[in-house]
């Protein structure tokens, strides 16, 4: 469900893979999609556009105007090796991805709900990496993604997704994080396959400062994401999946059901 593929499209072929998920926590849920749009530019480089959309509802006060833009996010793809049996060599690309502060951040009025942005260019480099072994005459595709994120500084007016009220004028800096995901695929048929994310992550301090100056603490969410996939073709599968992050330190527990189809062309 989360952890992309460490292989690169073959020239002049697409991956379009749309997911459509509810996120639920205590106190809201949010509607969303997102779709990787992938391209393969040469054998061994693929370039890659993802959108996302978001309409949030909170279970007191009004929620988002409508399906509301994501931040998107681009991304360069490139395969330094492809795996080998014989040698155990796993396939490893090195990746670089940016984000994009589409969605609304800030200036949100009287309606917090219509903050789906982050505000911030936010730049990550990474590792993808995918190995097979065999389990019980079975294929077991392993993944692990592990990649490195810095984002710049957000400039804030009024009401914000970082907790700013109405008259604020200032700038948010928010810290270093880190992602990884260890993944597992396993093929009990030709078309079926059982799958599961287990992933970490660190997000460094934001510190706010302004009219008036504050920090959003770090946190350090676990998450786990059990799914089940039917391939009825080579080139085409339904994924449908759910995410779960328990509570922590400054992270509320959510699960995120999903649906997504997996098409190759």
């Amino acid at each position: 469900m989360l952890a992309p593929a460490a292989g690169t499209l073959p020239q002049g072929h697409f991956l379009v893979e749309p997911y459509l998920y509810d996120a639920l926590s205590p106190h809201s849920h949010t509607y969303g999609s997102l779709t990787y749009i992938n391209y393969g530019l040469f054998d061994r480089f693929t370039i890659g556009l993802t959108p996302t959309f978001a309409h949030s509802q909170p279970d007191q006060g009004p929620a988002s105007n409508g399906v509301k833009l994501g931040d998107w996010q681009a991304l360069a793809q490139y395969r330094l090796t492809q795996f080998d049996e014989a040698s155990g060599i796993p396939t490893l690309s090195a990746v670089v991805r940016e984000t994009f502060p589409t969605g609304q951040y800030d200036r949100l009025g009287d309606n917090p709900s219509n903050g789906i942005g982050s505000g911030a260019y936010t730049t990550s480099f990474g590792m993808f990496g995918q190995t097979y072994f065999w389990l019980g005459g079975r294929i077991l595709r392993t993944r692990l993604d592990l990649l490195e994120s810095i984002s710049s500084s957000v400039a804030l007016s009024d009401v914000s997704v970082c907790g700013t009220g109405q008259g604020f004028r200032g700038t948010a800096n928010p810290g270093s994080s880190f992602y990884a995901d260890l993944a597992f695929e396993y093929s009990m048929t030709r078309e079926w396959v059982l799958a599961f994310d287990a992933t970490y992550s660190t997000n460094g301090v934001t510190k706010v400062t302004g009219t008036t100056d504050f920090t959003i603490g770090s946190s350090r969410p676990l998450g786990f994401a059990p799914g089940l996939e039917y391939n009825w073709r080579p080139d085409m599968g339904l994924l449908v999946a759910a995410r779960f992050i328990p509570a922590g330190r400054n992270v509320g527990p959510s699960v995120a059901p999903a649906i997504a189809l997996n098409m190759v062309f």
